[in-house]
């Protein structure tokens, strides 16, 4: 049946980048006062908090970090809980959030999530992201996640035909997207040359393939149904969500050219809402590289197996097309703090329905699925949302 009684009532980010002079909990204190004080939620309403942050004991030499962020947001003594779930921490944290409405534990809950990650060297930061996948097979003998993304689509393109030209075409899309898009890590269009440049990553990725490490916060208010309306007048309902898991690693999996975690997570969760994927007016992806875009757009359910590409090329996931997917620029160009994403991934989906997305607005928003996954795919989530109005 589908969830009845969660509704997002304000939603923020901090700008995503190098992030200089500010620190892990300065950012989180200013998506928390975006999405309360600003938004005429006033702190005190807030009864619990679940915060997405995966590394910061590795990055930042931080634990313990949900009281800390908490303490210094002023949202003393309220129960917080910090979620890891890789680059799905966010979204698990928001899992939690929605599930301590919908019980009834609690009627006004805060989901954020942050990361701080460009105060720490290159090597330091593939180092600690080498955690999310497993040590005994993969990390420790060198497998980093771009080796691995490059495995899946060097997949793809020996089942399906997907080329680096329909790779490229996704980060044109993400950075045509976020060139209007003030809080982007990256504001500038880039051509198909440049996304081809050679400078490779893990073959068939290049550059321009990957999401780059970055700062940033964002943070959601829920609340029930009998409380929305104090804070908004057009509140956003989440009516589906779903979660799942698969192996760690790639040698146990018998398909490269998609995540069963993705494919399990989006029919749990169009399922809960009593929709299906037709009825989604876009999609917000996890598009950590560019041929997660393409894989996701599948797994979701927009397209048939082998068709992402195909429908990318025909811009049927353009900003303007009948199935846009990351219309304000995604991970591969707004950034990806990892922490932050599934959180901020919502922040995107929830202005787009309230048709606040400015000059990134898509045509068609009534219904939206938010896709964000951990690791090479062994945790993810997916949720339903709806604008409460129709």
């Amino acid at each position: 049946m589908p969830l009845n009684n969660t509704n997002i009532v304000s939603a923020a980010q901090t700008k995503f980048g190098a992030l200089k002079g500010v620190s892990f909990r300065e950012m989180f204190a200013e998506a928390v006062d975006k999405a309360t004080v600003d938004a005429g939620v006033p702190k005190k309403d807030i009864q619990a908090a679940f915060i997405g942050s995966f590394i910061p004991e590795m990055l930042i030499h931080q634990g313990h970090t949900a009281p800390l962020l908490t303490d210094f947001a002023g949202l003393k003594g309220i129960p917080a809980t910090r979620h890891e779930a890789a680059c799905a921490s966010g979204a698990t944290a928001l899992r939690a959030g929605i599930m301590a409405i919908e019980s009834g534990m609690y009627d006004t809950v805060l989901v954020a999530g942050a990361e701080k990650m460009t105060s720490s060297t290159t090597p330091e930061v593939t180092e600690a992201l080498a955690a999310a996948a497993d040590d005994q097979f993969e990390s420790s003998i060198g497998l980093t996640f771009p080796g691995v993304f490059a495995i899946a689509a060097v997949a793809h393109m020996h089942k399906y035909g997907t080329t680096e030209e329909d790779m490229a075409r996704v980060a044109i899309k993400a950075h045509l997207n976020a060139s209007t898009n003030p809080l982007a890590q990256f504001q500038k269009p880039i051509d198909m040359e440049k996304a081809l440049k050679p400078f490779v990553i893990a073959w068939p990725l290049k550059i321009f393939d990957c999401s780059p490490i970055s700062d940033g916060a964002a943070a959601l208010v829920l609340t029930s149904n009998e409380k929305a309306k104090q804070y908004t007048d057009l509140p956003v309902k989440i009516t589906g969500s779903g979660q799942a898991s698969a192996s760690m690693n790639l040698c146990d999996r018998t398909d490269l050219t998609s995540f069963s975690a993705s494919v399990d997570a989006s029919r749990a969760a169009y399922k809960m809402a009593g929709l299906t994927a037709k009825d989604m007016d876009f999609a917000i992806v996890h598009d950590c590289f560019t041929i997660a875009e393409i894989i996701a757009s599948e797994d979701i359910g927009f397209f048939e197996p082998g068709e992402g590409a195909k429908a990318l090329r025909e811009g049927v996931t353009a900003l303007d097309g009948d199935k846009p997917i990351n219309p304000m620029g995604g991970l591969k160009a707004v950034g990806h703090p990892v922490g932050a994403t599934g959180v901020k991934q919502v922040v995107v989906a929830y202005r787009e329905l309230i048709g606040d997305a400015g000059p990134n607005q898509v045509s068609k928003h009534d219904n939206a699925v938010v896709h964000n996954f951990g690791g090479t795919g062994a945790t993810c989530v997916v949720n339903v949302l709806r604008r409460a109005d129709v």
